[in-house]
């Protein structure tokens, strides 16, 4: 079997409420395995951190402190970034490979979406053109649900969407009882929900009223609908209803916001110079609607993919197996595949893990299904009801407390030896 080589796992893109049990499970899956794995690093702030050799030492840390990471939300333990790997930056890449092995890293585990799996496959094929043996596999996340293809076959659902998921449904039953006590001053609430290109989350919102008695239009960036449609319909509802609740995606478009691309150049409409939201509303207040008093809106920031008390206690247990799975991968398949979770068909909601080549997730990209869109444009079908519902499980995490504040992991900063040259990121030189 040989001597037991070292591990770095690293986090990329946006956090999820669940990616830390991620981290958690891959951590113990590899400290079960001593005779394979040794010391086990994190890359502080995903791959800038490999690129800066500053690799936090995880095998170090008190044991109470890694247990607690199931109940410490986003990815403030160790660090995410939106830093990418691109074509052309073979600086970067040669970087990563010299500093693995200056540091003897025979497995790597990349936590994150598309781009994540792009890039770990990437240096999978780098490692062997240098003589560096390298496991290098994947661990998927996203809150977005859009890893994989859109007939569901490469992975069903990634953690991290569960649990935002939990969080739309709750968001829309508080918000329902807002504007049903409101209504004669505010009979319009329009809330923005994340999913910049893809309509999952704004769609969860359906799961708070799976029996259709809200007044709750909800419109995904697939809709197609145009402001004066929205209009219309908001006013249909108002004669019918006397209220209305409107739920949109951050991407739903309506012109011009002055967007803000990432590093990986998706856009940041947080960073936008106005929101969906707020176009909708004075859309709205400016045409005018069908009963007194004003359309207002309401925009949820990070706290979407940030809150554990939110989180799917299903969630929760997918995220850690998916990677205890990514352990069992590397050590028994070797390089080039993510862990994946699939569903059983049947009614009962039964997932397995298994495994998928990094190459075919990377170069796919999933669509929110059509056959999910109601006619109206402006609700979601019963099909997805029963997809997304048992993703958000059926009770609250167990979230442990210290004089009223959340008790969340503390890792001491406790990192390898520099053993290179100090080293700029190619993509932050001027």
């Amino acid at each position: 079997m040989g001597t037991p080589r070292n591990v770095v796992v690293a986090q990329s893109g946006g956090p999820t409420p669940v990616i830390n049990n991620s981290l958690r499970g891959v951590l113990e899956a590899c400290r079960e395995l001593p005779e394979r794995f040794a010391t086990v690093y994190a890359g502080h702030h995903g791959i800038e951190g490999v690129l800066r050799e500053e690799l936090l030492d995880l095998s170090a840390q008190d044991p109470a402190q890694i247990a607690l990471l199931r109940t410490t939300p986003a990815a403030g333990a160790t660090g995410t970034c939106r830093y990418k790997l691109k074509l052309g930056q073979q600086e970067d890449f040669e970087r990563v490979i010299e500093v693995f092995k200056a540091h003897d890293i025979g497995y790597f585990f990349y936590i994150g979406g598309n781009d994540s799996m792009d890039t770990a496959h990437k240096l999978a094929q780098l490692a062997r053109e240098r003589g560096l043996e390298l496991v290098a596999t994947g661990v998927p996340k996203t809150i977005d649900n859009d890893v994989g293809d859109s007939e569901f076959r490469l992975i069903d659902h990634t953690p991290g969407y569960g649990s935002v998921a939990r969080y739309w449904t709750v968001a829309v039953q508080n918000a329902d009882q807002e504007n049903a006590g409101s209504c004669p001053a505010d009979p319009v609430l329009v809330m923005q929900a994340m999913g910049r290109k893809i309509g999952f989350i704004p769609a969860a919102a359906r799961l708070a009223d799976s029996d259709r008695q809200m007044p709750l239009l909800i419109l995904l960036r697939e809709s197609g609908l145009t402001l004066e449609a929205v209009a219309d319909l908001v006013n249909d509802t108002l004669k019918a209803r006397g209220r209305a609740l409107v739920v949109v995606s951050e991407g739903f478009d309506v012109g011009d916001l002055g967007e803000r691309k990432d590093a990986f150049g998706h856009t940041t409409f947080s960073s936008s110079e106005t929101t969906v939201a707020q176009v909708v509303v004075n859309h709205l207040n400016r045409m005018g609607l069908a009963c007194r008093g004003l359309a207002r809106g309401n925009v949820p920031g990070t706290d979407q993919r940030d809150s554990i008390v939110h989180a799917s206690t299903v969630d929760l247990e997918e995220a850690y197996l998916v990677g205890c799975q990514a352990v069992s991968i590397a050590v028994e398949h070797g390089s080039g595949f993510m862990a994946t979770i699939l569903r059983d068909a049947g009614s009962d909601y039964r997932v397995r893990f298994d495994k998928v080549a990094l190459q075919a997730v990377a170069n796919s990209e999933r669509c929110f299904p059509e056959k999910w869109i109601a006619p109206s444009r402006t609700d979601v079908t019963d099909d997805f009801v029963a997809y997304a519902r048992p993703l958000i499980g059926n009770d609250w995490p167990s979230v442990p407390l210290v004089g009223g504040l959340q008790r969340f992991a503390r890792l001491e900063p406790l990192y390898s030896d520099r053993k290179l040259a100090t080293y700029v990121p190619q993509g932050y030189r001027s």
